[in-house]
């Protein structure tokens, strides 16, 4: 089968011996139809729920809580700042 001119889905312009519409997708497999384009998209169903996909994604009763910090790196964060200071203070006596 022979390309359009014309691309009988989208419209746009399909190059010479084209076997595949640039703008949407279509081909000669599937009769310049929209459903070369559409099917790979991998958009939602029509029965998308956003309302609920928002609860479900952004409860906040949901989402896990931070973990504190162990006592082992307040131990180390001490230690650092009491060199950083002790070594300040060396240098500036």
């Amino acid at each position: 089968m022979k390309s359009p001119e014309i691309c009988p889905n989208c419209g746009s312009d399909v190059p010479a011996g084209a076997k595949v519409c640039p703008e949407c997708g279509a081909d000669e497999h599937t009769g310049w139809s929209e459903e070369a384009y559409a099917s790979s998209l991998n958009l939602p169903d029509d029965s998308f729920d956003y309302d609920e996909f928002v609860q479900r994604e952004l409860d906040p009763a949901k989402r896990p809580m931070p973990r504190r910090i162990h006592w082992f790196w307040w131990l180390v964060a001490v230690a650092v700042a009491a060199i950083f200071v002790f070594g300040a203070l060396r240098f500036m006596g």
